[in-house]
């Protein structure tokens, strides 16, 4: 740990400081619903391609995946290329029909507004059941965020775990509850650049003081860890451990707080580009947090078990630097955790205010008083989030894994089919949605043989089966609603890809 706690305090000081001077800024650009949910639908390509990264991958990604890469080795490799392959598939098919699609059905400002607009008939079911879905899996995924923060405050400052949390949970809160998305948005391109320095930094800096050692002392502590086909003991890994971690891919198409990035960006015609960036940043990062693993593998003398292999970069960090840089890369994970569970209570609240409130209570609610109740909503969300979080024990991979099966059945089958085919109704979409969710929380609880698979797959194909089943067994939705969705379908036939 740094010896010099002085020097790293002020580091984190001077990050936070820079991270709510940007929500203060964002929040004298905050005028209305629309602005505080989407910023008024003006994101960049730049922001746009590096906010969804950053609040892709969240504090697992300086934590969670070194973990995993340290206990597993090159095993790890399988879930980053899937979590690769998933961010390139859903910029290229999902991100410009998407962006398309939610201004022209209403304007819908969450993904359960656009839900209920494109399926028409029971929309308003279809609205409540997502928010409620919503609800459910961002209490536990913001969760890990505060697990992740509270194992970075108790590492580096050494207080008790409790507090540590709640130092974490304060940080994260201050700027989303007045900045919004502008905030959250503007946040995450500074937090997305320092997660990949931190990445590239730290790696290098080890085999540098390892003297190029790194392959052999790797090989001498398991047989299969530079493996990628066996686990760490030299096994062959099963088709079942292989498909698990490919599927994380899956997750990308149902994950609201990326999606909403693509319902954000200034035009369709900017995804492309934005989509060359979301991926080589992606790609860059995913390389550098298991080459973190595999780092400390080599040079930590102190073999690390459970759940502290996920302090593997924080370790490294503290012994290779300067306590002044140590506090900058250690910043890195803070960036990481605050990008992603300020857009997770982001999306939360807006679900709240927007898809209970204003669509079930106050239909007529100023543009003040939303702003007033989302805000309120993310302290709710955040309080229920903390409570979670306050197991010590608690794994920050465990659980990413099972909110993101959770958002990944739920949403991601009906996404696909609202955006791809005309057919999908309201009962198609609650058919998708109810039996996506249910299969991942009863999968979930399941051990051995099939069981084994990761609770996504089973659950993205019954969603996905309930969906058309449910709408060729019911009416099709209204022939304006065809007929706009065959109009945008053909417009954005002609754009960039």
């Amino acid at each position: 740990m740094p010896r010099d706690y002085t020097a790293v305090t002020v580091t984190f000081i001077a990050y936070l400081a820079l991270m709510l001077a940007i929500g203060w800024f964002a929040w004298r650009r905050t005028r209305d619903l629309a602005d505080y949910i989407l910023g008024g639908r003006r994101l960049g390509r730049w922001v746009a391609a590096l906010s969804a990264g950053a609040s892709d991958m969240s504090g697992w990604l300086l934590l969670g995946l070194p973990g995993f890469a340290y206990a597993a080795g090159l095993e790890a490799g399988w879930l980053a290329l899937g979590l690769l392959v998933g961010t390139w598939a859903n910029w290229r098919w999902i991100a410009r029909p998407l962006r398309a699609y939610t201004e022209a059905a209403g304007n819908a400002l969450t993904l359960p507004a656009f839900f209920a607009q494109r399926c028409g008939g029971r929309g308003a079911a279809v609205r409540v059941v997502a928010a409620l879905v919503i609800l459910l899996f961002f209490a536990i995924y913001t969760a890990s965020g505060l697990v992740a923060g509270g194992k970075l405050f108790q590492t580096v400052f050494g207080i008790p775990y409790g507090a540590a949390v709640l130092a974490g949970a304060a940080a994260v809160l201050l700027y989303t509850l007045f900045g919004g998305f502008l905030a959250v948005s503007w946040t995450d391109v500074v937090q997305a650049l320092l997660m990949a320095a931190a990445l590239a930094v730290v790696p290098a800096m080890a085999w540098f003081a390892t003297g190029g050692a790194m392959l052999g002392a790797i090989e001498a502590r398991g047989a299969g860890l530079l493996n990628p086909l066996t686990d760490a003991d030299g096994q062959p890994l099963s088709l079942i451990a292989v498909a698990s971690l490919l599927a994380w891919g899956l997750g990308y198409f149902g994950q609201p707080h990326i999606l909403a990035r693509f319902m954000a960006i200034s035009s369709p015609d900017q995804v492309p580009r934005a989509r060359r960036i979301a991926v080589g940043w992606t790609a860059l990062t995913l390389l550098g947090a298991t080459l973190v693993g595999l780092s400390g593998i080599a040079y930590l003398a102190e073999p690390l078990h459970g759940a502290g292999t996920e302090r593997v970069f924080m370790l490294l960090t503290t012994a290779l630097f300067h306590p002044v840089i140590a506090g900058i890369l250690l910043a890195a994970i803070l960036a990481a955790i605050m990008s992603t569970a300020d857009s997770q209570l982001l999306v939360s609240s807006s679900a709240l205010a927007e898809d209970f409130y204003r669509a079930l209570l106050r239909r007529q609610a100023s543009q003040g008083e939303l702003v007033a109740v989302q805000r309120g909503a993310v302290l709710a969300v955040a309080l229920v989030a903390t409570v979670l979080a306050m197991d010590p024990d608690s794994r920050v991979l465990a659980l990413v894994a099972y909110a993101w099966a959770g958002f990944g059945a739920a949403f991601g089958p009906v996404v696909i089919l609202a955006l791809f085919w005309e057919r999908l109704n309201a009962s198609g979409a609650l058919a998708a949605m109810l039996s996506g969710g249910v299969t991942v929380l009863v999968w979930g609880r399941l051990e051995g043989g099939w069981f084994d698979l990761y609770e996504l797959v089973p659950g993205f194909v019954a969603a996905m089966a309930a969906g058309v089943v449910g709408s060729l067994a019911t009416a099709p939705v209204a022939a304006d609603i065809r007929q706009r969705h065959r109009a945008l379908r053909q417009r954005l036939s002609a754009g960039p890809r």
